[in-house]
C-alpha cells in the first residue's frame, strides 16, 4: 500500500480544516442573519455595545467572513479578523467571571471554545488557505 507524504496531504487538509473551522461561523451567522430581530435582543442581553450595528457585525463576520474562509478569498487577514471577533464575542457573550452555577459553568465551557477557535485561526492566518484557495488562483 502507498502513503501520501505529509506534503501531498497537506493541501486537502488545509481545505477540510477550514471547511470544519468555519462550520460553526457559517451556521450561527445564518441563523442570526434569518432571525435578526431576535439576534438583537440576544445582543441587548448580554450588554452589547449598539446591539443592532453589534447584531449587523456579527452576521458579517460569522456569515461572509466564514463563506470567504471557506473559499480561501483573503484567508491570513480574515483568520486574523475573525480571531479578534472571537476574542470579543468571548468577553462579551460569554463572562462566566459574572455568573454562578450552571449558567457560569456553561459560559465558561462556551468562552474556552472561543479562545481555542482562536488558536485555529491563528494557525489558519499562519499556515494560509493552501493550494485549493482563491487565494492561490
Amino acid at each position: 500500500m502507498r502513503y501520501l507524504s505529509v506534503e501531498q496531504q497537506k493541501d486537502p487538509l488545509l481545505l477540510v480544516a477550514r471547511v470544519l473551522l468555519m462550520l460553526l461561523f457559517v451556521l450561527f451567522g445564518w441563523q442570526k442573519l434569518i432571525g435578526f430581530s431576535g439576534t438583537v435582543a440576544y445582543m441587548t442581553s448580554t450588554g452589547a455595545p449598539v446591539p443592532t450595528v453589534s447584531a449587523i457585525i456579527a452576521v458579517v463576520m460569522e456569515l461572509v467572513v466564514g463563506i470567504a474562509i471557506i473559499l480561501g478569498f483573503f484567508t491570513r487577514p480574515l483568520a486574523l479578523l475573525l480571531a479578534l471577533y472571537t476574542l470579543g464575542t468571548a468577553l462579551i457573550g460569554h463572562h462566566f467571571w459574572t455568573m454562578q452555577g450552571m449558567e457560569r459553568y456553561a459560559n465558561t465551557i462556551n468562552f474556552y471554545k472561543n479562545i481555542s477557535i482562536m488558536g485555529g485561526l491563528i494557525l489558519l492566518a499562519i499556515t494560509g488557505p493552501g493550494r485549493f484557495s482563491l487565494d492561490r488562483k
